[in-house]
């Protein structure tokens, strides 16, 4: 289950929710000040890359590296 964070229009508040699926989850509301106007952010991911017994963090890898093996 995906982990969303979203940011309240009004109050400007940070706050995270878990959406079961997309098409059934009710819109957010802000946890500190009931509004419904929030917009989803981006966010860091929290997941590693591993290659055998090496584990690399998401943040790990900066700039545009050919040998990452992303584009």
């Amino acid at each position: 289950m995906p982990i969303y964070e979203y940011r309240c229009q009004e109050c400007k508040g940070l706050f995270e929710t878990i959406v079961t699926s997309s098409e059934t989850a009710p819109e957010p509301v802000c946890p500190k000040c009931g509004s419904n106007a929030v917009k989803k952010t981006i966010s860091a991911s929290s997941f590693r890359i591993s290659s055998g017994s090496n584990s690399i963090p998401s943040g790990a890898l900066s700039g545009c590296s050919t040998k990452s093996g992303f584009s």
